[in-house]
Formats: C-alpha cells, structure tokens, sequence
C-alpha cells in the first residue's frame, strides 16, 4: 500500500503535479510583470542618461575642436590617441591623484559629521531636534553658488568675521593650496552632511530598542554600542549613502570654481570636473573634455562595483 511520490504529489486543478509553469511565479504572475513596471523608467533614463554617455564616449575617440565644430575641418578618428595624451601629461596625473584624495576627505568627513548628527538627533528632545533639522535642511537646500560666496565672505582676508575671530588677521584661505582645499572641503562636508544625517536618523529609528537596552545592560559603552549593534544593521543604509557621497564629492565642481577663482593660483586647486570644463570650453578641446568625463564614469563605476562586491562577500542584501 505504499505509494509512490509521483502519487502523494498534489495535483493541480488542470491534472497537472502542481508544477510552477514556466514564465510564471508562484503567485500566478508573469516573470515579466515587474519589468512591464520598470519600463517607462528605464525609457526615461536611455533617453537621459544612455545616449549622453554614448556621445561622450563617441567624442573621446575623435579630434573634436572649434575647427571640428564650426566646419572648418573634418571629424577624424583618434582611436586612444585622446587618452594616450591625457595619461602622458603631468598635469592630468596630478589633477587626479588630486581629486582622489580630495573626494576621499570630503566623503570621511562627510559621514562623520552626519552620523555624528545622527545619533545626537536620537539624543536630545523635540524641540532641539526640530532646530537642528531645520538648521541642516536649510544648508542643504542652499544652492551651490550661494553657499560657495556666502564661505569666501566668512573666511574672505580684510571683511571675513572668521579671521578676526581666530586672530588670524590678514590671512588668505585661497592663496595657499592646501588652505583652499581645506576651505572648499569645510564647504562641502556643510551641504552634503544633512543627507547623510537624515538618512542614518530615520536608520536608527528602525533599529528595534530592545537590541540598544540589550547592548546597555550589558555594560557596552554608546561607542561600543554603534560600533558593534547599530553601525552593522546600518550597513545597507551607510553603503547607500557612502556611495551618494563618493558621486556626489568626486563630481564636485562649482564649489572649486567658485571658492578657488577657476581653480586656484596655477590651477593648483584643480579637480577633474575643473579640469575638463578647462579643456573642452576654455580651450576648445572638446575630446580631450570627454576623454577625461569617460575616464571620470570608469572611476566612479569601478569604485561602486568594488563597495557592492564587498558587501555581497559580507552577506548584506541591497
């Protein structure tokens, strides 16, 4: 009276072994439901965002100037002639062993204010916390331009109020080149931190209380605490944010065009999106501009492949 298995397998209402067909899931819906749902956004971004990069990456490959531009002379195709110059030039080595670390300081610094915020948000009552998120929303609404002038004022060497409060007289932030990095990164860390402290506030919110008071009792100290409890079930939420901020940060470009006058005395406060605006607009060498725009895509696809690989290999689901 044994049965087989094929026997025990419930049969579906058709006669069938109660198999999932193929194409669909097991609620009944078809595998391509959720993509029918992503289509107009997925139009949205080929026309935004797929066809500029293709004619950015087209325009590397060609000797494109104002003579290209205006008819004078024929389009010709370089090949990897646009990156062969832009490898071999001093200049293009610095600018981006520049940026990278400028962006790097500009991303820590960013995090550790905005989660220091953060947690001080989970701190203090109602109404304190209503000012500081009026406060940092405020910086981070301000327009980029604005908040550019507005720091080059504070710290400007005859009117700025910072130097007479430091006693520091008749001293030039912009004049020496670390100096004006430190400044422009003073300035970016004040309007990109309100993201990062918004995000790892409503993070933290989540995290179910019983976990921290758990934490508490057993005599864990509030470093140990977000080291060890809350800062592991945020890592999705800090991967987005450190990722928002290694764009946002690398891309800086009016803040540096703005504070530094163009990129400093010498152009030795250039960054990458300086320095292609230079190239393609100031001297009309438009393939070399999207030469260093592709290389600048490279750069920030490999960084953020690389921080997801690694989240994967830590078992984090994004």
């Amino acid at each position: 009276m044994t049965a087989t298995l094929t026997e025990r397998r419930p049969r579906s209402r058709t006669g069938g072994t109660g198999a999932t067909p193929a194409g669909t899931s097991r609620t009944g819906t078809s595998a391509w439901t959720p993509w029918l749902y992503l289509l107009p956004a997925l139009a949205v971004l080929g026309a935004l965002l797929v066809y500029p990069v293709y004619q950015l990456g087209l325009i590397s490959f060609l000797e494109y100037t104002q003579a290209q531009v205006s008819g004078g002379e024929p389009t010709s195709f370089q090949g990897l002639g646009n990156y062969t110059a832009l490898f071999t030039d001093p200049q293009f080595r610095q600018v981006l062993l520049a940026t990278v670390v400028f962006a790097a300081a500009c991303v820590a610094g960013t995090l550790a204010v905005g989660c220091a915020l953060a947690v001080l948000l989970t701190r203090v009552r109602a109404l304190p916390r209503l000012a500081l998120m009026l406060a940092a929303l405020g910086a981070w609404a301000t327009p980029a331009v604005t908040g550019s002038t507005v720091w080059v004022f504070l710290f400007d060497a005859d009117f700025g109020p910072v130097n007479r409060l430091l006693g520091l007289g008749d001293f030039s932030w912009t004049y020496g080149r670390y100096s004006a990095f430190a400044l422009v990164l003073l300035e970016v860390v004040w309007c990109s931190f309100p993201f990062v402290m918004v995000t790892v506030y409503a993070g933290i919110r989540a995290v179910p209380t019983e976990i921290l008071e758990a934490a508490a009792l057993d005599g864990a100290s509030q470093w140990r605490i977000w080291r060890t409890v809350t800062a592991p079930l945020l890592r999705p939420i800090l991967a987005v944010v450190t990722i928002q901020s290694v764009i946002w940060d690398f891309k800086v470009f009016t803040q540096i065009y703005v504070m530094t006058n163009g990129g400093g005395i010498a152009g030795q406060n250039l960054v990458l999106n300086v320095y292609a605006y230079q190239q393609a607009f100031a001297s009309s060498q438009y393939s070399l501009g999207a030469a260093i725009g592709v290389v600048m895509l490279l750069l920030l696809l490999a960084v953020t492949l690389v921080y997801l690989r690694l989240l994967r290999r830590q078992g984090e689901d994004l």
